[in-house]
């Protein structure tokens, strides 16, 4: 995994964390179902996407670099919708 999506994912578990504190939902299990939500969605993301790209830009290296963030940006777009159903669980439980 690369730097960038490394940091995003304890991004995204601080953030999965702070949220379910913020509304007295269990904030582990938040922030593991984030972190899962996370990883699953790079790993889909590197493996359908990337691998078909990346054999098209291996003579520019700032394309190299922007086309191997198309994971990471898959990933948080995943984790966001993730989020809003928990949030939604949340709301319609209470």
């Amino acid at each position: 995994m690369l730097l960038l999506a490394k940091f995003a994912g304890i991004l995204v578990l601080v953030w999965f964390y702070l949220t379910a504190k913020k509304i007295k939902e269990p904030a582990v299990k938040w922030a593991i179902i984030g972190l899962v939500g996370y990883w699953i969605s790079w790993w889909l993301a590197n493996k359908l996407i990337l691998a078909s790209l990346s054999g098209m830009f291996a003579k520019s290296s700032v394309m190299v670099f922007a086309i191997t963030q198309i994971p990471v940006v898959f990933a948080v777009v995943a984790v966001f919708f993730i989020r809003k159903k928990l949030l939604n669980d949340a709301n319609t439980a209470n």
